[in-house]
């Protein structure tokens, strides 16, 4: 699977004759940064009135996506896989998005998640991503 950050910028009407901008950030599934700009733009067409630009795309590798029904917020932890080799400890850093309401939920879905591996989470940041699309099997 192929991920893609893809920011949305677009017009919103805030009050009469004043348009806001906005913009928001979903991760895309697809096999290029064309192909995810244009899965974006058709999946936020019916929800946004006016123009609508793409000012940035860039490929994003994880682990893991582990989505939450409820959870109202996506999450980005680093986790540190452990492999032992011949009495040696290799580390091998990796991200692994969550969806969750709060950090700590995040952090309960994850270690629950990655129970059965060896690893460590080094850090867990609040992203600005705001939903996930994935493509149509």
């Amino acid at each position: 699977m192929i991920f893609y950050e893809v920011k949305v910028a677009y017009g919103k009407n805030a009050i009469a004759e004043y348009k806001k901008k906005a913009s928001e950030v979903y991760l895309v599934e697809g096999l290029t940064c064309a192909d995810a700009e244009q899965r974006v733009i058709e999946e936020t067409a019916p929800y946004v009135s006016g123009d609508c630009e793409v000012p940035s795309c860039k490929r994003v590798q994880f682990y893991d996506l582990i989505p939450v029904a409820d959870g109202e917020f996506w999450y980005r932890a680093r986790v540190e896989m452990i492999t032992v080799e011949n009495e040696k400890e290799t580390r091998k850093g990796q991200n692994v998005y969550v969806q969750a309401n709060t950090m700590l939920d995040a952090l309960h879905t994850l270690k629950k998640h990655l129970a059965s591996l060896d690893c460590e989470v080094i850090g867990l940041t609040k992203t600005a991503v705001v939903d996930v699309i994935r493509a149509v099997d």
